[in-house]
């Protein structure tokens, strides 16, 4: 995780980290993960480095778009922005997924709540209906309690780490 502890936060933000925890080490080609807000702010993400898959593909290739969580976030959220547009110009309703397939990888966008988005950044060989249910899962789960209060807990929380401060 981009916070390397928990300690201070409600249960609801531990149980979102933990969840997001579980999907990186659980699900073989889950290189990278970023939970981001409706207006695009990066609220959790995954430390590709715990995944021991990914630090074996991270000596062969990079593992992430330029190796940073914000740099996962800005293209979730990018990739969001225009999914949502392409759908109000099709009458084509609320997007639930959109996936796109790479020679070099995968990724993956599902919606949250409240124009929350979980984006995946899978390696050229995940198993892509798979993680897409995985990522159903943690939307599942995750969505009834990311509230706007947990979000801006989240987000403080984020802040606080890059800042160096402490709690």
């Amino acid at each position: 995780m981009t916070a390397p502890s928990t300690f201070g936060l409600s249960s609801e933000a531990r149980n979102l980290h933990w969840l997001l925890t579980n999907l990186v080490e659980e699900v073989p080609g889950i290189l990278s993960v970023a939970v981001v807000s409706s207006d695009g702010l990066l609220l959790l993400s995954s430390d590709p480095g715990r995944n021991a898959e990914a630090r074996e593909a991270r000596e062969e290739r990079p593992t992430g778009p330029k190796g940073s969580a914000a740099d996962l976030a800005t293209i979730v959220s990018g990739i969001g922005s225009l999914t949502i547009g392409a759908a109000k110009l099709m009458d084509g309703g609320t997007v639930k997924q959109t996936m796109v397939a790479m020679d070099e990888g995968s990724l993956f966008v599902m919606s949250i709540s409240d124009g929350s988005l979980l984006g995946v950044h899978g390696s050229p060989d995940c198993d892509m209906s798979v993680v897409a249910y995985h990522m159903a899962l943690f939307v599942g789960r995750a969505g009834h309690v990311l509230t706007p209060e947990l979000r801006i807990e989240l987000r403080k929380s984020l802040e606080t780490e890059s800042t160096g401060s402490v709690r």
